[in-house]
């Protein structure tokens, strides 16, 4: 009977060595249940996707009962290396719960999970408490500007160092900033419908500019050398090569997302510079000659944009907003307009001292700049530079180590977190061939983050415990206790007893509850 047991759980038909290759196949190598059915088919083992999808929920539930039960471990570990700095954030999709992380950012390991309607105060506390009497207090935290986020953390870790992304920082200063402008470029784009216009006359002008390759070539070193013919496939060419152009603003944008990347208004501008140029054309001595119909075509389209007065005063008034806001990139020295990083942009090596004095000079000379300083989208940004001051510039902390005083700098991002959340989801997609995850977080249980942990040899021999194989250390863990867990987490999943389900589907189910009650 002991043998029996080391091999499989209670209850469980399927042994530890089917729930951690399960474990691995589903959350680390991302294949589909049904993917899982076929290989372990070959393997002469006849299983459901139900089951697979079940046994995954057991791989996640013993995984998280081993790092409870090798907490002191991971805290000793901790200490070993002078403490823990705690960054926080959190996802969701929709109306799907948040799913919200507590990470050792020294160590990139997962502390503890738990999925909460909304990121308030009231919901964070008890989070921040339970990860406070497990590992005690960090020595910083990190972590957004969520007012839930913020509140919370005042109330459990008062006094502890505490700093804001710079991203976070950046892109809400940002958002706060051009909004409104950018939001008034799209419409009116949208309004003119110059986008559709653009793409039925490529279309149109597509078979003839790209089946004569020689005339694409031709183009090309004319470009180049200055040797331009003006015929009509020429014409036709370069209506569509700067058609081409025009949608290729991809060039233009580095990967951070609005409001770092602006992609309406960059548009915009190279509409600007066509119809600038096809103006040239069209004022040319040239004007009615058949061989520059194309062109002429392209004039006229782009002509009611450009007459758009509305669209010219937002367009400008954009320009001059997102030339302050990439300043203040410079000076906080991350998602810098010429970087390449996108969102995993974790800043460049300038030292903090040097960031405090550019962003402390990026306020004096916009303070001193009488015709912005009162306007009140610039009042709020010098307000909230202010605000979170003492939050943005981390000073190397000193720890006490095992190997005796070291200086910890915390890192200027929650960026560690951010691509944490983009892997899960991605993993999620591969998996699902879903691009919304609204049904997978609400379904996925809470500690399914401590997946993540597995790829860290350190954390893996911390709670093998002494075992060679997870599917061992899996066999000392108490399976009668595993369900119980199960059975408590079916209520994070979101979903609705069987029974319910079957009952408001009853045909007439209103009427039916009504009538229980004499109505």
């Amino acid at each position: 009977m002991p043998r029996v047991k080391s091999l499989a759980p209670h209850r469980c038909t399927f042994g530890y060595d089917v729930i951690v290759y399960v474990g691995y196949a589903l959350f680390v190598h991302c294949r589909s249940e049904k993917d899982i059915v076929s290989e372990l088919a070959r393997k002469n083992i006849s299983i459901s996707d139900r089951e697979v999808s079940f046994l995954g929920k057991k791989f996640v539930t013993y995984l998280a009962v081993a790092h409870r039960e090798s907490r002191q471990k991971i805290r000793s570990a901790m200490d070993q290396r002078g403490g823990y700095i705690l960054h926080v954030d959190g996802t969701c999709e929709g109306d799907s719960p948040h799913l919200f992380t507590g990470l050792d950012g020294i160590a990139e390991v997962v502390l503890d999970n738990i999925k909460i309607p909304s990121e308030q105060s009231e919901l964070l506390i008890p989070f921040f408490e339970k990860i406070k009497g497990q590992y005690g207090d960090p020595i910083a935290l990190v972590h957004d500007m969520g007012k839930g986020i913020l509140s919370a953390i005042a109330a459990v870790f008062p006094g502890t160092p505490d700093f804001i992304c710079h991203f976070h920082f950046l892109r809400d200063i940002g958002k706060d900033l051009m909004e409104d402008e950018y939001k008034k470029i799209r419409n009116r784009l949208k309004k003119h419908k110059i986008r559709g216009s653009l793409r039925r006359m490529a279309k149109s002008l597509e078979r003839t500019a790209v089946q004569d390759r020689k005339v694409m070539e031709q183009l090309n070193a004319g470009i180049k050398h200055g040797d331009v013919r003006t015929g009509a496939e020429m014409s036709i060419a370069s209506a569509f090569a700067l058609i081409q152009w025009v949608f290729d603003i991809s060039a233009e944008l580095n990967g951070y997302g609005f409001p770092f990347d602006l992609p309406h208004l960059a548009f915009y501008h190279r509409l600007k510079t066509v119809y600038t140029l096809v103006e040239a054309i069209w004022e040319s001595p040239h004007k009615y000659e058949k061989t520059h119909k194309p062109l002429h075509k392209l004039f006229r389209l782009i002509k009611p944009v450009m007459a758009d007065q509305t669209l010219k005063r937002s367009a400008k008034a954009l320009d001059k907003k997102a030339e302050i806001f990439n300043a203040l990139r410079e000076a906080l020295r991350i998602a810098l307009p010429e970087g390449k990083n996108g969102l995993n942009d974790d800043g460049d090596d300038t030292d903090m001292k040097t960031i405090k004095e550019k962003v402390a000079a990026f306020q004096e000379k916009l303070k001193s700049e009488e015709t912005l300083s009162k306007r009140d989208e610039y009042k709020k940004m010098i307000q909230q530079i202010d605000t979170y001051w003492d939050k943005l510039f981390a000073d190397p902390i000193s720890v006490h180590t095992a190997t005796g005083e070291q200086l910890i700098q915390p890192q200027r991002t929650n960026n560690i977190l951010e691509r944490f959340f983009r892997d899960l989801k991605r993993k999620y997609r591969k998996k699902t061939g879903t691009i919304s995850l609204n049904k997978t977080l609400k379904t996925i249980l809470s500690d399914t983050p401590l997946v993540k942990n597995l790829e860290n040899k350190e954390y893996l021999d911390i709670i093998l415990d002494g075992c060679n194989t997870l599917e061992q250390r899996f066999a000392r863990v108490d399976s009668k206790l595993v369900l119980q867990e199960l059975d408590k987490k079916r209520k994070e999943t979101g979903r609705l007893p069987q029974i319910l389900k079957k009952m408001i589907r009853e045909p007439a189910f209103p009427r039916k509850l009504g009538e229980l009650f004499g109505c």
